[in-house]
Parts: C-alpha cells; sequence; structure tokens
C-alpha cells in the first residue's frame, strides 16, 4: 500500500536532534518520511545535488520546513563566490526547496524557532537600521524567507516552537484534521453530484424560459428595434451577473477573503482600481490589519511565483478589464531621454582691411 511521502526540509547542523525526531514521528504515523542525509532523495549524477532535493521535494505528499538560526548552504547555479556577511542576499537550498514545493501547490506545514520570530518581529520595525546585531540569527536572510512565507495568500500554516515535542503535537492535530476534512468531502461528494445534475436541469429550464420570454417581447412590443434592444439589454445584465458570480466563486478571492480578512467588495474594489501590479498589491497592504509588516515581499512573491498573478489578470479579464503590468517593467521600456547638445557656432573670421 502506498504511503504519504513527507518531505523534512531545514539546515542540518543546528537541526539534526529535530530532524532525527521527527522521522522517528513520522514512521509512528506509517508516513515514509524524506529526509536528505538518510539516504532518501534519488540523485542524478547529471544535475548538481541540490537540484535532485527539488525534484524530489515536488514529488512528495506533504512538506514540512523547520526554520531556525541559520539560512543554510548556498543553492547552485549563483555567480561567482556567495557573499557570507549578515546583509549579503543570496539563495540557499532550504529557500529553493521551499518554493519547489509552493510551486506544485504540495501542502506545507511551517515551522519556526520562537526566537527567531521574537528577533523576526524586532526586524520588521528596524528594516533600515543596520547596526542592530541579532543574537539568534546568521542572516537577514532567515528573515526574508518568513517575509516571503507571510506574503503567501494561503498554504502558509506556521507554528512557533521551543520544544521538539510542540512540533509533533501541532503536526499530529494538522494531518488529524487533513484526514478528517479528506472523509469530509467524500461523503459529501454524492451530494455535489446530485446537485450539480439538478444544477445543469435548472440551466436547461432557463434556456427554455428565456426562449420563450425573447418570443412575447417580439410578439408584443410593436416595434421590433425596440424589442431587440429590449432582448439584448437583457442578455448584456445575465452575462455580467454571471460574470460577477463567476468572479466570486474563484479560488483566489476566497484566499483573499478568508486569508486576509477582506470583504468581497474590498476585493472587487482592488481589482477594478488597481493600475497596475504594484498598486494591487499597494491597496493589498492598505486593506489588510499590519500589512506593512510584509509589503515589501508580495511583488517579490509574485515575481517568483507568476500562479497569483496570472489568475489577478485571468480575473480582470473577466470583468472584462486589460491586464495588468509591474511597473518596473514598464520603465524598462521607456526609451532613454535623449540629451540635447548645443553646439557654439564660431563666429566668421573678419575680413582683413586692406
Amino acid at each position: 500500500m502506498a504511503r504519504p511521502r513527507i518531505f523534512i526540509s531545514s539546515t542540518f547542523y543546528d537541526l539534526k536532534h529535530i530532524r532525527s525526531s521527527l522521522e522517528s514521528f513520522i514512521e509512528v504515523f506509517g508516513y515514509e518520511p524524506i529526509l536528505s542525509e538518510k539516504g532518501n532523495i534519488a540523485y542524478d549524477p547529471n544535475i548538481p545535488l541540490d537540484e535532485s532535493c527539488y525534484r524530489e521535494a515536488k514529488t512528495c505528499d506533504v512538506f514540512v520546513i523547520i526554520i531556525g538560526g541559520r539560512y543554510g548552504s548556498a543553492a547552485s547555479g549563483q555567480e561567482g563566490s556567495v557573499p557570507r556577511g549578515f546583509y549579503d542576499r543570496y539563495e540557499s537550498i532550504t529557500k529553493k526547496e521551499y518554493e519547489a514545493a509552493v510551486e506544485r501547490d504540495i501542502p506545507v506545514y511551517i515551522l519556526i524557532d520562537r526566537s527567531v520570530y521574537t528577533e523576526y518581529e524586532t526586524f520588521g520595525k528596524n528594516r533600515d537600521n543596520k547596526g542592530i546585531r541579532y543574537a539568534h540569527v546568521d542572516s537577514v536572510n532567515v528573515f526574508n524567507l518568513i517575509d516571503q512565507i507571510m506574503a503567501q495568500p494561503r498554504n502558509n500554516p506556521i507554528h512557533l516552537f521551543e520544544r521538539h515535542s510542540e512540533i509533533e503535537i501541532w503536526l499530529r492535530e494538522q494531518w488529524a484534521g487533513l484526514f478528517k476534512e479528506m472523509i469530509s468531502r467524500r461523503t459529501s461528494q454524492k451530494q455535489i453530484s446530485s446537485l450539480a445534475i439538478q444544477v445543469k436541469e435548472l440551466a436547461n429550464i432557463s434556456t427554455t424560459f428565456k426562449r420563450y420570454l425573447e418570443e412575447i417581447v417580439s410578439r408584443v412590443v410593436a416595434k421590433k428595434t425596440t424589442a431587440e434592444k429590449i432582448i439584448k439589454s437583457e442578455d448584456e445584465r445575465f452575462e455580467e451577473v454571471r460574470r460577477l458570480e463567476e468572479f466570486k466563486n474563484n479560488p483566489v478571492i476566497a484566499d483573499l477573503m478568508f486569508g486576509f480578512n477582506l470583504s468581497f467588495e474590498a476585493i472587487h474594489d482592488m481589482f477594478t482600481k488597481a493600475k497596475s501590479m504594484n498598486h494591487f498589491a499597494q491597496m493589498m497592504v492598505e486593506k489588510i490589519p499590519d500589512g506593512q509588516k510584509y509589503a515589501s515581499s508580495i511583488v517579490d512573491v509574485w515575481h517568483r511565483n507568476p500562479y497569483y498573478a496570472q489568475e489577478i489578470q485571468k480575473l480582470r479579464q473577466l470583468l472584462g478589464l486589460p491586464d495588468l503590468k509591474f511597473e518596473e517593467d514598464e520603465q524598462d521600456k521607456t526609451p532613454p531621454k535623449r540629451k540635447l547638445i548645443r553646439i557654439r557656432r564660431s563666429k566668421k573670421p573678419q575680413e582683413e582691411t586692406r
């Protein structure tokens, strides 16, 4: 029987005891833990080692990331030697594993050391102050990774821990809830199927009534052009209602409503009034409680994982609105200003007097 595969992602040396404890915990459940140090990953000799880890993360059923004070080894493919200063930016293997799981939309569970999160809150109030020294974190990239996680509109449950036993209790509750939800979905599947059949029948009845009404209007109204205008106006109204309902039922709208506690009116306002992707993100920040703490990360996440940006474009098209662009993209297309060069003309030499 196939077993769920659980990928454990974290730095190794500072969290090896937690990784070992999680491995035993997962095996007790009858699941298969995937840890790089245990040889669970099939390494391809034709690609860098970390690329095999990303590929393995995408094939797993559940992804667990543990964030401690170390950012970890640099991912392959980065140009030059990776700087090691506290404020130097680079991509780590752990971060790339997380992005691989998010890209595949695998259920993700985030565990953050409580002391690290406390310093993250301090960092959030002092982002521009590079004079602060942090006791529990070796790189600002740890904070940037947390920024990226918190900017996700969904699939980002976070739990703070001090002891490994707290991790096990939380994961046990989360996976029990996931299992219960799966059972509920199966039991309600027949009801949904039955409702789908009824909806289809209602749609056929509605189409028939629409034809009857069009025929009645055509005969009752004296002028043919007036009747056609009435029918066309009602068709447009029905189409607008249908589009708005489809817009409201989109999963991204649900993510924004429940993930960020936004009203439907506020979300509709963002979609209709946004002038660019950056403006859309700024409107989100203004409407989300405490949105300023990850304001700088939203656009960056959309660049790295274009799923949400693409869904925003689709929803704009559904409302009959043009696509939004990133402001920096517009700036790149702006031709450079030409410099005005003034040429000083020399005066004609005066003719020699004889």
